[in-house]
């Protein structure tokens, strides 16, 4: 699929974090950054026409909803939701579809996306809290709770709020490779991939915590994936008890020490699988797993696949 076309469609109202994930990844020129250039398009029922927005205020769109069905991406923010949407509106998302274009919903814009029938027969994930009301309204599309995006190939629903985060950052890696995610991520400051595996944060009370922030510990980790780490370590790098450094890692990360670190090696052994030749060997050995067989162990356990597969599909980018 070419990315380089993007549109956002906005409904009355929108969600104006959402539709800024849009608008952060793809309507910024990152070319000096060796990000390739977009297209980007704000989408509405009329052009110029301001959309009231679920926090207040407005969004003015620089194109009509018919303008989207040329677009190589199609994305539908969050929004209120609705007991029915335009029937303009659906019927672009279905000719956009049917022309080859990947069609992404953030949050609740998956309510759109489940008007289309087009998640009809497929999994697909919403913000937490209306997952029971989704399952119920599109009863041929099965709701999951444990990831934070799932990815159809030509459609990709994101889970609630932050999660759009995660979703677009992997279809841009899906299709231009992690170099390029990776930048944006940067830029953004946020991590380039969170496990997509991960269950949405539920509505439960967080730990108290008032120790210092562990991000030094987390840039150190990243930087030195290919040696040993363990939690007496970290803590003294942290200088935590290890009980405490434990429980702060997990209150930060929403994951342990080892997962967190298997993880980031696994995304440090895709980008070499995707822009390297090394050799397998070589790939485990530089992202921390020290053997090739470690490697493929936590490789598929993470993305499902194998390095060598993997390495196949999307070295080529």
């Amino acid at each position: 699929m070419a990315l380089s076309t993007i549109a956002a469609l906005v409904t009355d109202p929108v969600a104006m974090f959402e539709t800024a994930i849009a608008c952060e990844v793809f309507g910024l020129d990152r070319t000096d950054d060796g990000v390739p250039p977009f297209t980007f398009m704000t989408c509405g029922e009329a052009v110029g026409v301001p959309v009231p927005t679920t926090s207040g205020g407005a969004l003015v769109p620089t194109h009509q909803w018919q303008d989207a069905v040329d677009a190589d991406l199609v994305v539908m923010p969050a929004g209120g939701v609705r007991d029915s949407y335009p029937q303009e509106l659906l019927d672009v998302i279905r000719a956009a579809h049917a022309r080859g274009a990947t069609i992404l919903s953030i949050c609740t814009g998956a309510f759109i996306l489940g008007e289309t029938g087009l998640l009809d027969g497929l999994t697909a994930v919403t913000h937490w809290r209306y997952a029971e009301e989704f399952a119920r309204r599109f009863p041929r599309t099965q709701v999951s709770m444990d990831v934070l995006y799932v990815d159809h190939g030509q459609i990709v629903t994101g889970a609630g709020t932050a999660a759009g985060i995660d979703a677009v950052l992997h279809l841009v890696r899906r299709e231009l490779g992690s170099a390029v995610a990776t930048r944006i991520a940067r830029r953004m400051v946020v991590p380039p991939q969170r496990d997509g595996g991960q269950r949405q944060y539920v509505e439960s009370p967080l730990p108290q915590v008032d120790a210092a922030s562990i991000q030094p510990v987390l840039d150190h980790i990243s930087d030195h994936l290919d040696e040993p780490h363990t939690v007496p370590d970290l803590a003294r790098l942290a200088m935590m008890s290890e009980r405490t450094f434990a429980r702060r890692f997990v209150a930060e990360t929403g994951t342990t020490p080892h997962k967190w670190i298997v993880q980031q090696r696994v995304l440090r052994a895709r980008e070499l699988l995707e822009e390297t030749d090394l050799p397998v060997e070589a790939v485990a050995s530089h992202s921390g797993f020290g053997s090739a067989s470690l490697l493929r162990t936590h490789f598929q356990s993470v993305v499902g696949t194998s390095p060598q597969r993997y390495r196949r599909e999307f070295c080529a980018r």
